[in-house]
């Protein structure tokens, strides 16, 4: 793990893999989530010439705490990472809750942000014509109901799930999860994905809730961009079967982005999409590279 000191006093923790020389793929874990690789992806990357950057978003990790960070927020992170890795150009993919700091890169670093990719992304809360929570598992309504009530009964919801996952093992994660999984999903979460799943979540609530609860608050708020004039090419990607965030969000952002490229996969989940088509998701944005 490398940590960053950043100009603000904060700590900034992050990984790094892959060649070198590789352009950066800067990938955004979801909600909650750390700094954490699954190794076949990095190696996919790889395989692209490209690097793996992840970094644990703040209140997560060794990640200081921001209260009161937007999505937009990211956009200085991430900044602050290339310039220590010396990378000028970069791309990037979120996953989930990171798909909305994806596209913060992408609307708010254009020419350094080759191209983004949103992999089952949550859509803006006040987003026109969506019913946000609709087709959603009824942990994550029950979650995002206390975020719109405020900072304190989000807390408090989200500290009585730490004990569920904080040891949480890989044989356990599928009923962990609960209504959040669809069918599809319990049976990707086996053998190496499935420790990986479990080992992100452990990892996300080992210091506590900050992360998540910041997480949560910045998604039900303004964003801090405009999504309506981004430059940047963006690809979509989203399965019909995800209970975590449904296939309405990404058929409304598809709908909605200027330079929006579709990819909606009917038989597809919220995990098994991210496991099943990421050498499709690199590859779609390698191609941008010169």
């Amino acid at each position: 793990m490398r940590k960053l000191h950043l100009a603000d006093g904060r700590t900034l923790e992050y990984l790094v893999a892959g060649p070198a020389d590789g352009i950066p793929l800067v990938l955004h874990n979801g909600t909650p989530s750390g700094a954490k690789f699954f190794e076949p992806m990095v190696a996919t990357a790889a395989r692209h010439g490209l690097r793996v950057v992840v970094h644990s978003r703040p209140g997560y990790g060794d990640s200081s705490p921001r209260p009161g960070r937007t999505v937009a927020s990211v956009a200085a992170d991430v900044t602050a990472v290339l310039d220590e890795l010396g990378a000028d150009r970069f791309l990037t993919v979120g996953w989930s809750g990171g798909g909305p700091h994806a596209l913060a890169c992408a609307a708010l670093l254009p020419g350094r942000c080759v191209a983004a990719a949103t992999v089952a992304g949550v859509a803006p809360y006040a987003a026109d014509g969506l019913d946000w929570l609709d087709g959603m598992g009824a942990e994550n309504i029950e979650e995002f109901g206390a975020a719109v009530a405020g900072e304190a009964p989000l807390t408090a919801f989200l500290t009585a799930q730490v004990p569920g996952l904080a040891a949480v093992r890989a044989d356990e994660i599928a009923a962990a999860l609960g209504d959040l999984v669809s069918q599809v999903d319990r049976d990707a979460l086996t053998d190496e994905f499935a420790e990986y799943t479990a080992a992100l979540f452990r990892e996300a609530v080992a210091g506590g809730v900050a992360g998540w609860r910041d997480d949560d608050l910045a998604f039900i708020g303004d964003w801090g961009f405009d999504l309506g004039a981004l430059k940047t090419p963006v690809s979509v990607w989203q399965g019909a079967e995800d209970r975590m965030v449904p296939y309405a969000h990404g058929r409304w952002l598809a709908d909605r982005l200027p330079t929006a490229t579709a990819h909606l996969k009917a038989t597809e989940g919220h995990l098994s999409l991210m496991l099943n088509a990421f050498d499709a998701i690199v590859a779609d944005l390698a191609r941008h590279l010169p």
